[in-house]
């Protein structure tokens, strides 16, 4: 088997998935045990990583061959994790910094909630209109559609968690964002479910007939890829359903925390 294997390319995307969430939550707990400008400090250097991202877009627009398409995907994750980075950090958020208050609802909870990460939403937008921009009239959309993708699952995920689910793990939650799990609801499952999970399993089948239909092991590996993280996504959001021990992936890997700042609804 060689990297032109579809089962390589997804074997390669849930690998990448799990390195680099493992390199954010390490950099941000250790960042926690350091001191005042030890986020900020993460953030900066990291800097070159997204730069190297949208390089790494520009470069494999032109062309669509599996080198350029494993570029492109690695290219958007460099830009997706150092947009994360900066959130977990507390760096970009928004312009609330305050709990929940007790007893809050409907509008004003909504809104309230919306500013802890507005600033975050928002920088999430403009990287996902600068990688269109970097890969704007070449042939290779790999890395939008990569960035695309994360996106789509990642606001699905935080409006599910916000309008509640039965399980929710907040045990990587770093100190400058521990005021954002008083926003956090655990309950039953809300419509918000079932679209978002029907928005994923629509995606995940579009990406899998590309894939059996593709005409080049470039067009293959491509939807190769994208049909794994779409499906990473979904698991992903079950897992706000399923009580399975995921943070087990990560756990053993990360410094001890200094503080606790949530607690694992994990078995």
């Amino acid at each position: 088997m060689t990297m032109i294997s579809p089962w390589i390319a997804a074997i390669c995307a849930v690998f990448a998935w799990w390195f680099f969430t493992g390199a954010i939550l390490f950099a941000v707990r250790k960042s926690d045990a350091g001191n005042a400008v030890a986020h900020g400090r993460s953030v900066v250097l990291a800097v070159p990583m997204l730069a190297l991202g949208f390089a790494g877009l520009v470069v494999s627009a032109g062309t669509v061959s599996v080198l350029n398409v494993y570029m492109a995907f690695l290219s958007a994750l460099m830009v997706w994790g150092w947009v994360e980075l900066a959130f977990l950090a507390g760096i970009i958020t928004g312009p609330e910094r305050r709990p929940c208050p007790a007893g809050l609802m409907g509008r004003a909870r909504f809104i309230r909630a919306w500013r802890t990460v507005a600033h975050h939403e928002l920088l999430l937008l403009a990287a996902l209109i600068g990688v269109i921009g970097a890969t704007w009239g070449g042939s290779n959309i790999i890395g939008p559609a990569t960035f695309g993708v994360l996106f789509g699952a990642r606001i699905s995920a935080k409006l599910n968690l916000f309008y509640g689910v039965p399980r929710i793990n907040t045990e990587f939650v770093p100190q400058p964002l521990a005021h954002m799990t008083s926003y956090f609801r655990m309950g039953g499952v809300t419509p918000a479910f079932p679209i978002g999970i029907g928005f994923l399993t629509v995606l995940i089948l579009w990406c899998a007939t590309g894939l059996t239909s593709a005409a080049t092991p470039a067009d293959a590996t491509g939807f190769a890829l994208l049909t794994a993280m779409a499906t990473l996504a979904a698991i992903e959001h079950a897992l706000m359903v399923i009580p399975l021990p995921d943070a087990k992936l990560w756990r053993w890997m990360l410094p001890a925390p200094t503080t606790t700042t949530g607690k694992s609804n994990e078995l």
